[in-house]
């Protein structure tokens, strides 16, 4: 590693690149081992160096935003995690257009077009997480979905070629993507919205945040909903209808306030996490029939 090391400084600033990274500092989970590294590039350019010294390499990498639907395990990750977060994250905004990069909070998104009078994005004025992030799994909420904004991307593919996707070229799925597909990086989000009236844009995020802080455990560390929704079902019903609300292996807790939710109560570890993520499957599909399917990714061994 102390190669590599050497090799990213001809990319990067000596603070851009991060050793013996604690992983819980660096996901909602507040869980999980060191990286061996963490790199924070600000570019395309940076980025796409990055990628090119760690395939010539063969060093096992792999992409994150700020972590929020993310458990790295408790040995950690012996590769290196190129992180897309506030290093990069600027907006533009022109006319009924937004251009973000990939490590802009779908937060910091939704404001900017609010304060532009640009409609279409409130649900997801209260998503955790990237909009790269948000982008690569179609996250959605309130009847919205990433999909229904987005018209053009530019992504890296795993030789470190940029790539241009337009429309249908995304194959927009329920949670899915031609990112997930091809095992593209999002880098680049180009946003179309419709002029609106700030009140009423801001009235709507206002009410849809409400409703979230009403129906979801905000108030402790989490990944957002565990499972994605099974065809015909709610996983939080199917969770709770199989006696688990509040069932806890370790620190972790099935939240007694949204049944889709796992929280850490303050001293889990990923393994109780993984853990109890199996055991609720399990128990669902002894009570349903149903098997239910992560939404969250598991990182390292």
């Amino acid at each position: 590693m102390e190669q590599i090391h050497e090799q990213l400084k001809n990319i990067l600033n000596p603070n851009q690149i991060l050793t013996r990274v604690p992983m819980k500092e660096h996901t909602s989970f507040r869980v999980g081992g060191e990286a061996a590294m963490l790199v924070l590039p600000s570019s395309i350019q940076e980025v796409a160096g990055v990628k090119k010294v760690l395939n010539v390499a063969h060093v096992p990498n792999v992409i994150i935003g700020n972590g929020t639907n993310l458990i790295v395990s408790d040995k950690g990750y012996s590769g290196v995690i190129l992180k897309l977060a506030d290093n990069f994250s600027k907006i533009l905004v022109n006319d009924h257009i937004i251009i973000a990069q990939a490590g802009a909070s779908l937060a910091a998104v939704s404001h900017a077009a609010w304060k532009n009078a640009l409609t279409g994005l409130e649900f997801a004025s209260g998503i955790p997480g990237t909009t790269g992030g948000a982008v690569a799994m179609n996250a959605g909420a309130y009847g919205g979905e990433m999909k229904d904004v987005v018209v053009e991307t530019m992504s890296l593919n795993d030789a470190g070629d940029i790539v241009t996707l337009c429309g249908n070229e995304h194959a927009f799925g329920y949670r899915k993507s031609r990112f997930q597909e091809k095992d593209l990086i999002v880098l680049e989000i180009k946003m179309s919205l419709a002029k609106g009236e700030p009140d009423s844009i801001r009235e709507k995020m206002q009410a849809l945040n409400a409703r979230r802080r009403e129906k979801q455990p905000l108030n402790l560390p989490s990944a957002g909903s565990v499972f994605k929704r099974p065809e015909g079902y709610y996983a939080g019903k199917l969770i709770q209808d199989a006696g688990l609300q509040g069932w806890r292996i370790g620190g972790a807790q099935v939240s007694d306030k949204h049944c889709g939710f796992i929280v850490n109560t303050g001293d889990a570890t990923a393994s109780d996490i993984i853990a109890l993520i199996q055991y609720v499957k399990d128990r669902v599909f002894q009570n349903s029939g149903v098997m239910l399917e992560e939404e969250v990714k598991i990182l390292g061994g």
